[in-house]
């Protein structure tokens, strides 16, 4: 709208990822440096993150145009998908041939690695890069590490590039992760711009575009520089909502005043509450807002009182699993804080909250075994992120991860579920409002299961294992077509169709939570479970 008033050959601002615009602060010559490096190392794994609108994808495809022609690249925008649908897309970005209509997790990986070693004898490369990685499931996540042992003997056959917000950086620290976390053979995290960046970096747009380097006064920038703090995308949003409100007011030179107008239209939720940029500005805003929340007082002055003891089962042919008598339930009267309040006093770590959650399964370790310790007693860990409907479907206490600060992370081990309310065992058990521990809540829980076989963690289709027994009696006896032995096509569609029941992934994989869900069915089971109170 206002290029031709600019004598602009093309809009300065986009917020598009064009490479052609990109500015190369120090720091981003440093994570491209970064980038290139990883490359050239062949193999594992390459990780930039960084806050949103610092230009990770712009430098992603600043580097796309600097690889050799011998590289082969997959490019995963939406990571949003089951092990599955990730395998696939990734298949088809590369335009590799498989079963359209039998998508398993073996037939992709075979179809891919045919692929990737077919490549390397070509003399070429593969890179997979996933954007917005910090989205990916845990179990998706392991899934990829897998991909990397795709080898020769003499090197990798796929080189894997992870872009995320810093949200990735806390993800690759998880301890389900630390084998994916040591194969990463180079990591950057880029951070905003300086003052003088951020001056550089509107006067090397301005030059691109063919227009004048001092339309913006020195006071102009420095207030786009405060507003934006530093974030290349925000700056962008800034500048051309003010070149537009100069343009409007027929100036040429954009002042503070109109930045400031720009900013009030921008950030100020009453100003053209429908208005498309509004709506973007806003949520990106929201995400760099520091600002407490003042949480709605609890209505509730019930507290929850877990007594109970574990006993050793008596009856023969479960001496493999837990008998544990569920905890009576004392109610008392205490007035009680809002759960923020609670969780920064409690200050539980995961280290001591993993042997209160062990001692809930008859176990007793100390804080320096976790569930490292955990595994050797038969029972095993599992790490992973869901939301709030499918952890009270698992039905088992947890220890769940919450966001106490920008900086800091709390714990919390859940025992139990009062109207809806979770119940959380601090210095007693305590109920608390479910929006007050959403709001903080990052998602992450470690749980504590049993196989219901020893070494019976995951059974995938097509394999043939004693373990399909249990499987097809706990999903009704479901009919073998050949061999009992043998996790056949009908049994995997029993499978899936169970979890989709459960509100699983429907991958027809059995694994722990699978797993759990099924047991949750046997009224044998003697698992420990969430106590309600209605």
């Amino acid at each position: 709208m206002y290029q031709q008033f600019f004598n602009f050959n093309t809009a300065p601002f986009s917020i598009a990822p064009d490479p052609h615009f990109i500015y190369m602060s120090e720091h981003h010559q440093e994570g491209l440096a970064h980038l290139l490096y990883g490359i050239n190392q062949g193999g594992g794994f390459i990780a930039l993150t960084g806050e949103v609108g610092t230009g990770k994808t712009t430098l992603c495809h600043c580097l796309l145009q600097q690889l050799p022609d011998n590289v082969e690249i997959a490019l995963v925008l939406n990571p949003k998908l089951n092990a599955i649908e990730l395998l696939a897309t990734i298949c088809d970005e590369l335009h590799i041939n498989y079963a359209q209509d039998k998508q398993t997790l073996k037939g992709l990986i075979d179809s891919l690695n045919t692929y990737l070693l077919a490549t390397h004898t070509r003399g070429k490369r593969t890179v997979l890069i996933i954007d917005e990685a910090q989205n990916l499931s845990l179990d998706v996540l392991e899934q990829i590490r897998l991909l990397t042992n795709l080898e020769t003997s003499t090197s990798k056959l796929l080189q894997i590039i992870l872009l995320g917000q810093p949200e990735l950086k806390q993800l690759l620290e998880k301890p389900a992760l630390r084998q994916l976390n040591q194969r990463i053979t180079a990591r950057y995290h880029l951070t905003t711009l300086s003052y003088p960046d951020t001056q550089k970096y509107i006067k090397h747009r301005l030059k691109l575009s063919g227009g004048n380097l001092d339309i913006f006064s020195r006071r102009a920038v420095k207030r786009i520089y405060l507003l934006s703090k530093g974030i290349p995308r925000l700056i962008n949003i800034l500048s051309d909502r003010a070149l537009l409100g100069a343009y409007a007011t027929n100036t040429h030179t954009v002042t503070i005043k109109i930045i400031n107008k720009a900013a009030k239209e921008i950030f100020t939720a009453e100003k053209n509450p429908t208005s498309s940029l509004w709506l973007v500005s806003f949520l990106i805003v929201a995400l760099m807002s520091t600002a407490s929340f003042l949480w709605p007082k609890a209505t509730s002055k019930k507290h929850l009182i877990i007594a109970g003891t574990f006993d050793k089962p008596k009856e023969e042919g479960v001496s493999t699993q837990l008998a544990i008598k569920q905890p009576s339930l004392i109610i008392t009267e205490p007035e009680k804080p809002s759960f923020n309040v609670a969780i920064e006093k409690n200050k539980l770590l995961l280290v001591t909250a993993i042997p209160q959650l062990a001692k809930l399964w008859g176990k007793k370790i100390t804080q320096a075994e976790g569930c490292e310790n955990i595994e050797k007693t038969g029972l095993s860990c599992l790490f992973d992120k869901t939301e709030w409907a499918e952890l009270k479907a698992l039905n088992r206490p947890v220890i769940m991860e919450f966001t106490v600060s920008s900086a800091k992370k709390g714990y919390a081990l859940l025992v139990g579920i009062e109207q809806n309310k979770p119940v959380f065992l601090f210095d007693k058990a305590t109920s608390f409002p479910l929006q007050q521990v959403l709001k903080q809540w990052d998602g992450y829980y470690l749980m504590i299961w049993q196989a219901p076989i020893p070494n019976m963690t995951i059974v995938y289709p097509h394999k043939i294992s004693d373990n399909v027994l249990w499987i097809r009696r706990h999903l009704g006896n479901i009919r073998a077509e050949n061999n009992v032995n043998l996790f056949d096509q009908t049994l995997k569609e029993a499978v899936i169709t169970f979890q989709k029941q459960k509100g699983l992934v429907p991958d027809g994989i059995v694994g722990p939570r699978t797993f759990i869900h099924l047991k949750n069915n046997d009224p044998l089971d003697i698992s420990p479970k969430l106590m309600r109170v209605h």
